[in-house]
């Protein structure tokens, strides 16, 4: 049963912007926080950004703060990340994930912590 699928992933240039969406199914529904983390080419997998789905609480990584913007949409069970001003090192695959239970918000970085994964969606930016 499929829980989290992204779209939104592109061909950008460097300045431009996307947004990339992630829609939620299943038991994915009733988790707690959403986030999104990126694995560029030959790096590994890194946190991005995470919310709780009423928004009360938000947490980025510090290379994208100011240009990203998480944001969720209960009634369309979907989470958002616009992406601004985007760089080429911002080339990679992202991915959300669904946590169920939020026992420390501060673990948000915690991949392990994540009970649901999409698939991925590229997001290439030319210089």
């Amino acid at each position: 049963q499929v829980q989290l699928v992204e779209s939104g992933g592109g061909l950008v240039q460097a300045g431009g912007s996307l947004r990339l969406s992630c829609a939620a199914s299943g038991r994915a529904r009733s988790s707690s926080a959403m986030a999104w983390f990126r694995q560029a080419p030959g790096k590994e997998r890194a946190f991005v950004a995470a919310t709780t789905w009423n928004g009360g609480r938000t947490a980025y990584a510090d290379s994208v703060k100011g240009r990203f913007t998480i944001s969720a949409d209960n009634a369309k069970n979907t989470v958002y990340l616009q992406m601004s001003s985007l760089k080429p090192e911002d080339t990679a695959v992202y991915s959300c994930a669904a946590k169920m239970i939020v026992y420390y918000w501060t673990d948000y970085e915690n991949q392990l912590g994540y009970d649901y994964w999409g698939q991925g969606t590229q997001v290439t930016v030319s210089s």
